[in-house]
């Protein structure tokens, strides 16, 4: 292995992707200064409460002080330099400097793990009441929004939107969801399958109104196409985030029109001795034959040992099978994989039953030679455990043992296959 004691590994994000990047260069041996620079004054914390336990009522002192929601990690113990507060603001990548509003940083190795950052609605970047949610400032404020129990506008029925109108009709708000599809869900899941789904919301006591556009958002006041005017304490803007990256316009850093960093396969940036992981990083995947941008938790948490090894001089390729989960309206849901066009939907238990009658069900994607190509599981985390060691190995399965949810996951492969 290299000389690495006077090497710097400069990490440019403090969320999950870089503070995993952190520990994983020291558990692997990297034992040359690691310094992780982060734009929020908080210490590291993880995201995905935010929009589940800390909404759902987290006791206020313990979210104030970060609570259960900080990384464990021990930056003493690891060695590791940690800069709060402190935003990158530009790169020289061929005099390897970033740099920041407190001043230049040189690196040696530099590893973009800035994340991403949630899309605003136009015209509303100063409008009293309209909320995102990123940030543990964020959780906060809406938390507040919360307790207050008054009305709530959600915009966007995708997962964020759907997770924080839980949250709120949970703690008393009258809540109305809307989204300009005609389906909740619409980029992530197929009408068929988001359709058992509306009837979520109506028993939570959400209003969920589909096929609607937004035309205008004001202090109190939510105005639809359709010439509706919703009267609103609050208004979430849950329509998306995108990579936070444009502090690097003009470094010679290769960015996708999606925003990502474009990594290679070994998440390697387009300039010598950088690296990108996370939201803020697009990758080749030679399983799915397309470049992934994945906005997910499990990415960030498997990127950094690929990132890492890299730093070290080994060889190490990022190919996982995405995975993601969600907590609405009392149900557990999980999905995993990517679906192809031509992929057969077999359907795990029925949807449409009687919860009483059954413990949830799943929906699976093969592939056209019987592979499981995705997997999405209402309750049945069961079938999410065995199916994903299925869909990593590729195995084909039998599609009728598949459709039988009395017959595990892992013992539908197809006859003579392991």
């Amino acid at each position: 292995m290299r000389e690495t004691k006077r090497e710097r590994a400069l990490i440019v994000g403090a969320g999950l992707a870089g503070v995993q990047t952190a520990a994983e260069l020291r558990a692997q041996g990297w034992d040359g200064r690691v310094t992780l620079l982060g734009a929020e004054p908080h210490p590291p914390y993880d995201r995905p409460p935010l929009s589940k336990e800390l909404l759902a009522g987290e006791p206020a002192e313990g979210a104030e002080r970060g609570g259960a929601h900080l990384l464990d990690v021990d930056y003493a113990a690891l060695g590791v330099e940690l800069l709060l507060g402190r935003t990158a603001t530009g790169l020289d990548t061929a005099g390897r400097r970033l740099d920041t509003d407190g001043g230049p940083l040189p690196y040696d190795h530099l590893v973009l793990a800035t994340g991403a950052e949630a899309v605003r609605l136009p015209g509303t970047g100063r409008t009293p009441g309209v909320h995102v949610l990123r940030t543990l400032d964020d959780a906060r404020a809406l938390r507040a929004v919360l307790a207050a129990r008054g009305s709530l506008v959600v915009i966007g029925a995708g997962w964020i939107g759907a997770e924080v109108a839980t949250a709120a009709a949970a703690a008393g708000c009258r809540v109305t969801v809307v989204e300009a599809a005609p389906r909740p869900l619409p980029g992530a899941l197929p009408a068929e399958v988001t359709e058992p789904m509306r009837r979520w919301y109506a028993e939570a006591g959400v209003e969920l109104r589909l096929g609607l556009r937004v035309t205008a958002v004001g202090t109190g006041r939510v105005e639809l196409a359709d010439g509706t005017a919703l009267a609103a304490d609050a208004v979430l803007a849950g329509v998306g985030s995108r990579p936070a990256t444009g502090w690097l316009a003009g470094s010679g850093i290769a960015l996708g029109a999606d925003g990502s960093v474009r990594a290679d396969e070994r998440l390697r940036a387009s300039a010598p001795g950088v690296y990108a992981v996370g939201d803020c990083a697009s990758y080749p995947s030679a399983r799915y034959g397309v470049r992934l941008l994945i906005h997910h938790w499990d990415n960030a948490l498997g990127g950094p040992r690929t990132v890492a090894a890299g730093i070290r001089g080994e060889r190490a390729v990022h190919d996982p099978v995405p995975y993601f989960w969600s907590e609405q309206f009392g149900r557990y849901v999980q999905f995993l994989g990517r679906r192809g066009p031509a992929d057969r939907l077999v359907w795990r238990g029925d949807p449409e039953a009687p919860e009483a009658e059954g413990p949830g069900w799943t929906a699976c994607w093969l592939g056209p030679g019987g592979e499981l190509t995705a997997l999405l599981a209402v309750d049945r985390p069961r079938d999410l455990a065995q199916g994903r060691r299925l869909a990593e190995r590729g195995t084909p399965l039998d599609e009728a043992r598949v459709a039988d949810p009395a017959v595990p996951l892992r013992a539908a492969a197809a006859p003579g296959r392991p």
